[in-house]
């Protein structure tokens, strides 16, 4: 292997185990389950590094993660990437400006798409996740036509919540995006839970532009990463 080769298996290797730490973080914490995935596309290339498909999300390390290119092909890895593929690489194709993308199956925010009620910003947080779009199908995104619709209805947006299915993160970053998953269902978590006292205050134009100016800090987004970290060393995993 020359020494190009050794620099980019290392600079992957540290990648594989942070994407692991992620999703082991959010499956955790029951915003991804056994079939949630996140991505991490490699710069400057059609490729993108994945949990497999046969992954278990409760137990994940870095050797679930493998290596695929746009179209699902493996470059790096011996399993299969998971069949819904196409929301990552469809996203990816459409907007250069995502370098991570996590697909989730959360309990809270996946009621309100589950009953045509938009999850609307409630808590501070909520006001770096943008405008929430709507994706109308409830399917399984297994082919690069339905990732394609996707992509289109996510937009230039965050975050996407699919028809009775789970919730579509795009960022620039695995720390974005994670933390964008995180902040999306907690926001859904306390909406539904206000409503049940009454009708929950909804911050307002001028609310979101000045928390979100105060909130999207990479300090204050690796506050939210370190916390979750916390919990795993804690437990031992």
């Amino acid at each position: 292997m020359n020494s190009t080769a050794t620099i980019q298996t290392e600079s992957h290797t540290g990648q594989k185990r942070m994407l692991a730490d992620a999703i082991l973080m959010l499956e955790r914490a029951e915003v991804i389950d056994f079939n949630g995935h996140a991505s991490w596309r490699v710069p400057g290339q059609e490729r993108m590094l994945i949990n497999s498909g046969a992954s278990v999300r409760s137990a994940l390390t870095a050797a679930d993660i493998v290596i695929i290119d746009f179209d699902g092909n493996l470059i790096e890895g011996d399993a299969v990437p998971p069949m819904e593929f196409h929301i990552h690489s469809e996203i990816y194709r459409r907007r250069p400006d995502v370098g991570s993308v996590i697909h989730a199956h959360p309990l809270w925010s996946t009621l309100f798409s589950m009953t045509g009620k938009a999850v609307l910003p409630v808590i501070m947080q909520a006001a770096v996740l943008g405008e929430i779009q709507r994706f109308p199908k409830t399917a399984s995104i297994n082919r690069k036509e339905l990732g394609e619709e996707l992509a289109e209805a996510l937009g230039p947006h965050r975050v996407a919540m699919m028809k009775s299915h789970g919730s579509v993160i795009a960022a620039s970053s695995i720390l974005e995006a994670f933390v964008l998953a995180f902040y999306l269902e907690e926001n859904a978590h306390r909406q539904y839970l206000a409503s049940q006292l009454g009708e929950p205050a909804v911050l307002d134009a001028e609310q979101i532009e000045a928390i979100r100016r105060n909130l999207w800090k990479p300090n204050l987004l690796q506050k939210v990463w370190d916390y979750h970290a916390g919990k795993l060393g804690a437990r031992g995993d």
